[in-house]
């Protein structure tokens, strides 16, 4: 028997490591192209991945199909692509009791629209009806009955070198402000804020009792006062803490 040649027996030659490299680097770079083809086509694409409802929470006077409505968000078109900062420009635009929105994607078909409302800290009546206004002094809602526990501010201003340089803006801020800054015990029984000037901020409590406020600055100072003249003097029925430091309280 012949004995094996040198060639049979000689291993096969490998190949150079950079061909090797090049090889896997060209492997790498097909399997990346054709995961992002698929994922593009998955998104953008496919049926599976597309806008099919809206969801609304966090509503209390508005109603989800009102805010549906205003959102007007495109359904059929890709979730991957909703243009949720337009969504968010309508909402606000459309529907002024929006104060903010948060949007987000739910997959696989879903909008999720996360509404916050404003709320009313004061109300202004106009012919027969209220104009809700909020703690920033904003006018952002007219309804036609009171909501409860937010006081109705009277504008009773008196004309003069006050008014001209406040304004009748001006001066619905501050009553604002007056009304964010009261106890909570002493909000829930205000009735009405009357504003004639600057300074001359009063309210109205349940049971005939009446509060001088005076102007709306240092209402931390003039809270902490009314609650512990309130206490101290039971029986009165017209307290004035417009100078916080001397508070006082009388009786008619």
């Amino acid at each position: 028997m012949a004995a094996p040649t040198a060639t049979e027996h000689a291993p096969a030659p490998s190949l150079p490591r950079t061909v090797r490299r090049r090889r896997a680097a060209l492997l790498l770079l097909i399997a990346a192209t054709v995961l992002t083809a698929g994922g593009t086509w998955l998104f953008y694409g496919s049926s599976w991945l597309r806008v099919t409802r809206v969801k609304v929470t966090g509503t209390q006077v508005l109603t989800p199909a009102q805010v549906k409505a205003a959102a007007a968000v495109p359904l059929g078109g890709p979730l991957v692509s909703a243009d949720t900062g337009a969504i968010e420009g309508r909402l606000v635009k459309r529907l002024s009791r929006i104060e903010s929105v948060d949007i987000s994607r739910s997959w696989p078909h879903t909008i999720e629209l996360k509404v916050t409302e404003r709320t009313p800290a004061a109300i202004v009546e106009n012919d027969g009806k209220f104009i809700e206004v909020d703690a920033d002094g904003l006018r952002f809602a007219t309804v036609e009955t009171a909501p409860r526990g937010v006081p109705l501010v009277e504008l009773t201003p008196v004309q003069g070198a006050s008014y001209r340089h406040f304004g009748t803006k001006q001066l619905l801020k501050s009553a604002v402000e007056v009304a964010e800054d009261l106890p909570d015990a002493v909000r829930r029984q205000a009735l009405v804020i009357r504003v004639r000037s600057y300074d001359g901020i009063a309210i109205r409590l349940t049971g005939g009792r009446t509060v001088v406020w005076g102007s709306a600055e240092n209402g931390e100072e003039k809270a902490v006062a009314l609650t512990a003249l309130m206490k101290a003097a039971k029986g009165a029925d017209h307290f004035d803490v417009s100078a916080p430091t001397s508070p006082a309280a009388s009786s008619s």
